[in-house]
């Protein structure tokens, strides 16, 4: 019993460190188990990037409303990123160029499911913020697919591969829920 209470403990302590992977520290004879255990314990950040992409996916379908944040009557692009963190306690936001200002700029190859992207509007050449979305994918190549209210098209919440079009449009990947 004291064996597992010191485990416990141990890991408890350590995840709240963030130096949960070194047990180096620790008696060969603990090493293996705590290794053992973190390994079986979802990482925080992927558990709420999934809570965050269950509740987007949700919502796919959504028709298109300008200047709306409601899934009753359709979301604007910023209307539904707004209302998908604001179920996680994000509020800093409404617009597209509030979450550019807001969060933490990551480089694309660091961007992670559930950071937000930040494009211009349908002009290229206004380098300004017009649209956003939230990273839904990043497959093993790299790939990246994000979920967005669109007035395209889809005319709702859909996801999109961010190639083409949308890449030309992109101006940054920010972190907005750690």
């Amino acid at each position: 019993m004291k064996k597992i209470v010191f485990i416990l403990s141990f890991i408890l302590f350590f995840a709240l460190t963030g130096k949960a992977q070194d047990n180096k520290s620790l008696p060969k004879q603990y090493q293996e188990a705590v290794t053992d255990i973190l390994s079986k314990i979802p990482d925080a950040a992927t558990n709420k990037a999934t809570q965050i992409m269950d509740f987007a996916k949700s919502l796919l379908g959504v028709r298109y409303k300008y200047a709306s944040s409601s899934p009753e009557k359709g979301f604007d692009c910023s209307g539904f990123v707004s209302y998908v963190f604001k179920n996680f306690g994000f509020t800093g936001a409404r617009s597209s160029r509030d979450f550019a200002k807001q969060g933490k700029q990551v480089a694309l190859n660091e961007a992670k499911v559930g950071d937000v992207l930040v494009f211009t509007g349908t002009n290229v050449k206004q380098r300004t913020p017009g649209h956003v979305g939230i990273i839904y994918s990043i497959d093993e190549d790299g790939k990246i697919k994000f979920i967005h209210s669109s007035s395209g098209k889809a005319h709702g919440v859909t996801v999109t591969d961010l190639e083409g079009y949308y890449k030309t449009r992109l101006l940054k990947a920010v972190t907005v829920v750690e």
